[in-house]
């Protein structure tokens, strides 16, 4: 109830994007490969990112 109006932070809304991207790639590994290898470098990318700024 009250982390309801709590703002995410900046790893937190990657974190949500990456995951977002990873099963996207993962949906798109059945159908596309191509398509789901370009989603896995975006999602390589966010992750990156996120090692970044933890660090």
């Amino acid at each position: 109830m009250f982390g309801l109006f709590k703002k995410k932070t900046e790893i937190e809304k990657l974190q949500e994007q990456y995951q977002k991207l990873m099963k996207e790639a993962f949906d798109l590994s059945k159908i596309n490969r191509s398509a789901s290898d370009e989603k896995y470098a975006e999602a390589d990318k966010i992750q990156k990112k996120i090692e970044s700024l933890a660090n």
